[in-house]
């Protein structure tokens, strides 16, 4: 018995490493392809915040969510809403990002107390009391989605999309003096400098998976492997 515990210990542990890695190999490659598509990343964030904001109402009026909660994840999705007018830059140090990263956990929070809310009856008891009137809790397929496309997904798409890159926001660009020619267009200075802020720009989940790989590759080394060689992320 002891051996089949064993078996499973291993079993599980590489099952989650091979999860974690094909997690991260998910978040790097549409980091990369968020860099490479920013105006329609925008539009598209756009439509699916005043989406979810919209759909907040339908379940204020139709389902009867509470309302105090429902109106703070409302003003929590005009919150984000505000981190796309630089978009894909972001100051980490900005008044919006912070107050954004705290309105995440706390709209989290409100909505996880609500749903675990031990005064209203969970849905199963209808397998007990199928007359039963009273308010009851959504049923756990319902609940799981309501806070996966409302309360995670944009937190999640704003941590892919947006890029910690503090020193090459447009602003900057214009403050180092007039390049521009004639009718108001761009001079090949401008786009260059342009084209290279976007270079040095970082989408947040790839520099944290490029910050994980860094360690990794160092851990291997001390066992004897090069992960360079073998075709792995540049750490540079």
């Amino acid at each position: 018995m002891s051996v089949l515990k064993l078996l499973s210990f291993v079993g599980m542990s590489g099952a989650f490493i091979f999860l974690t890695l094909a997690i991260a190999s998910g978040l790097y490659f549409i980091s990369e392809q968020v860099e490479e598509h920013t105006v329609f990343t925008k539009k598209l964030l756009t439509q699916i915040i005043y989406s979810i904001i919209a759909i907040h109402v339908l379940l204020l009026v139709f389902d009867g969510f509470p309302f105090k909660i429902t109106v703070f994840s409302i003003l929590v999705n005009f919150i984000y809403l505000q981190n796309l007018k630089r978009f894909p830059f972001i100051s980490l140090s900005s008044g919006i990002f912070i107050t954004s990263c705290f309105s995440v956990v706390l709209n989290h929070y409100l909505w996880f107390k609500y749903f675990t809310d031990n005064s209203i009856p969970p849905y199963a008891i209808y397998n007990t009391n199928p007359y039963y009137q009273g308010k009851v809790h959504p049923p756990f397929a319902q609940v799981s989605s309501f806070l996966g496309l409302c309360v995670w997904l944009v937190p999640f798409a704003l941590f892919i999309s947006l890029s910690a890159s503090d020193n090459v926001l447009p602003t900057s660009l214009h403050q180092a003096g007039p390049h521009h020619s004639h009718g108001g267009a761009l001079s090949e200075e401008d786009e260059s400098a342009t084209a290279k802020a976007r270079r040095k720009s970082t989408g947040l989940a790839k520099a944290l998976i490029s910050f994980g790989y860094v360690y990794i590759v160092k851990i291997a080394r001390v066992f004897g492997f090069n992960l360079e060689d073998q075709g792995g992320l540049p750490l540079s």
